[in-house]
């Protein structure tokens, strides 16, 4: 069984595990130069008969923060706009625009740029964190990076699967072990420039017992770094926001490892709050825990993230 891992050895994991310099020195795409033409062509063959899951959860401006997280979600609606825009007021026809706030990171199903984690003032690859800023942005490592879309195969790892349980408690910190066990259980591995999607059924339980009062949740643990780096995969998904809450460090530092180790030292692209329970049904139901995943993200210059609606396909 894995030995959870000192603070001291998570630190090194930022030498250790890092991907800085792997694809030259000015590189800003990180993992996602894992996902090959030929990645993508493979990914393709995976589709069989056309069914789609959507792996995003609603967002709704009358039920702004599901989980709690203070997230912001505006829309002002302009009714009639299209009398407005001809200045006549006896038209037949009528048309309505708004405009929409967005706080993306919070309960949103959103994807995390590599800007949005730093350590020691150091984004990835180097750059520094002072070149993202209130005011200009996040101008060296930005969302539109990712401006190809991420179009490669999926693998779903349902842990909730493997304890033969609806969803993992709140505070149940995912090992190595248990990642390779859903592996063995499902007879596949994850691979290089997979997407890999991580169930704990975290939001079956939000909606049967509610958001946790201290914001608990499943997660993986910091030893499964090691296993995220090994296995190249391009893209980490979960039904939370990949770490383990409460943390099991002191250390304010390590609040959130996986994050800031995937984000600044593997370069490892984070979609959180994906919703995955239906995929899990029907990945179940097919026996089938691979399938074309495709997502596209804002082609916004200067944000660390992104609203997203990713899409598996059967």
């Amino acid at each position: 069984m894995t030995i959870q891992p000192s603070e001291d050895e998570v630190v090194s994991y930022f030498d250790k595990l890092s991907n800085w310099g792997r694809w030259g020195p000015d590189d800003r795409l990180g993992t996602l130069n894992l996902i090959t033409d030929e990645t993508r062509r493979a990914a393709v063959r995976l589709i069989r008969d056309g069914q789609a899951v959507s792996l995003s959860r609603d967002l709704d401006p009358l039920n702004p923060d599901p989980l709690g997280y203070g997230t912001v979600l505006q829309r002002y609606m302009e009714i009639d706009a299209g009398s407005q825009l001809v200045g006549r007021d006896d038209l037949r026809f009528e048309s309505v625009r708004e405009y929409v706030g967005i706080v993306a990171h919070g309960s949103h199903t959103h994807l995390d740029g590599l800007a949005h984690f730093s350590w020691g003032g150091k984004n990835y690859n180097g750059f520094d964190a002072s070149d993202t800023s209130s005011t200009r942005g996040a101008r060296s490592l930005s969302i539109h990076h990712a401006r190809s879309g991420i179009v490669t195969r999926g693998v779903l790892l349902d842990i909730a699967a493997v304890h033969d349980v609806p969803w993992l408690p709140p505070g149940h910190a995912i090992t190595p072990e248990e990642l390779v066990a859903a592996e063995q259980r499902q007879a596949m591995t994850a691979g290089l420039g997979d997407a890999l999607l991580i169930h704990t059924g975290n939001f079956a339980r939000v909606a049967a017992e509610g958001v946790h009062p201290q914001q608990h949740q499943p997660g993986l643990a910091a030893a499964t770094l090691p296993y995220l780096r090994e296995r190249d995969i391009s893209v980490l998904g979960m039904d939370g926001i990949q770490d383990v809450i409460p943390s099991a460090y002191t250390t304010p530092d390590l609040t959130m490892p996986v994050h800031t180790v995937a984000l600044v030292a593997l370069g490892l692209w984070l979609i959180d709050n994906a919703a995955l329970s239906e995929l899990a049904a029907v990945c179940d139901s097919r026996r089938q825990w691979d399938f074309f995943f495709a997502m596209l993200p804002w082609r916004m210059v200067g944000v660390t993230s992104s609203v997203v609606n990713p899409i598996a396909l059967f």
